[in-house]
């Protein structure tokens, strides 16, 4: 069995960790949690999005927060934008590295964007089409594909043509999401096969939630497939404020302790991802969900 040598890391603590977060964040401290994280040696950092501010009062400042940030050569600070006027707004503070995003299941689709898939797939078309044109990185979102929270089935034949769309309107990347945290091993032996005869390997991610706790297991078994982007999430931080009982992203820790623990490069330092969810954890109102954190804190105070 052949394993990637090395593997990015794409952080999402900031913007996927953040947004389901009930306690109001300051601005400064979430300057300062991507600030660490960007020092901790990641190449993309989800920084914030600019969708309605009524949507996700969380990410109300976007505008401010990326003003803010300290950018660093070689580190994408990426940005969601659901629409033209939040790619207009995301650009007026120089944003160069966008995400869009739908899904593989209507209902989630209908709830989370009040759109249609082809609806989605269309009012992206002109966002992508503009960004390329202006010299903009992109990355694409398949969301629930892996299963739905309101119970319509999701096939691989879905998530494969939901892809292949993204990828045709001229996406750079495309992510390919558990959002609820359903998936299992063989149902990513099943996908991965099924989209690489669509997609080259080296520009498809996985984002795998754990809130079954199947996500390291799903991520093993990418790898199995020669997947080398991962998403995770500082702490195990995240949710998805449109899908009901979704709970964190895989926790970065935990991804980078397997990772390294088994010869596989990712440039990442887990000491400092490690500070940085320490941090945040301070402002927060609850415990980090990251297995690896939570022990290496024990660990530290023995």
């Amino acid at each position: 069995m052949s394993l990637p040598a090395r593997v990015r890391v794409c952080e999402m603590g900031a913007r996927d960790g953040l947004q389901n977060e009930h306690t109001v964040i300051s601005t400064g401290d979430k300057v300062r949690f991507i600030d660490l994280l960007t020092d901790a040696g990641f190449d993309y950092v989800e920084a914030t999005s600019f969708v309605s501010p009524k949507a996700i009062p969380q990410l109300a400042d976007a505008a401010d927060v990326f003003t803010r940030i300290r950018k660093k050569p070689g580190v994408r600070h990426t940005v969601l934008v659901p629409n033209m006027k939040g790619y207009e707004r995301a650009r007026a503070v120089g944003a160069d590295s966008i995400a869009v995003f739908t899904a593989s299941s209507e209902a989630f689709t209908k709830r989370n964007i009040n759109m249609t898939i082809d609806e989605s797939i269309a009012v992206f078309g002109d966002v992508v089409r503009r960004a390329k044109a202006e010299g903009v990185w992109v990355r694409g979102y398949v969301s629930t594909a892996f299963g739905s929270p309101f119970g319509d089935r999701v096939t691989p034949a879905m998530v494969v043509n939901v892809s292949r769309k993204l990828m045709a309107l001229g996406c750079d990347e495309l992510s390919i999401g558990d959002t609820i945290g359903v998936g299992v091993p063989s149902q990513v032996d099943e996908l991965v096969p099924a989209l690489a005869r669509e997609i080259p390997l080296d520009r498809l991610a996985f984002h795998f939630h754990d809130t079954r706790g199947t996500a390291l297991a799903n991520v093993y078994a990418a790898l199995q497939h020669g997947i080398s982007i991962f998403d995770a999430s500082s702490g195990g931080l995240g949710g998805c404020p449109y899908a009901p009982g979704a709970t964190g992203n895989v926790g970065t820790e935990d991804v980078l302790y397997m990772l390294h623990a088994m010869g596989i490069e990712t440039g990442v330092d887990l000491d400092k991802v490690r500070a940085a969810s320490r941090f945040i954890a301070s402002v927060l109102d609850h415990m980090l969900t990251s297995k690896a954190f939570q022990a290496m804190e024990a660990l530290s105070k023995k």
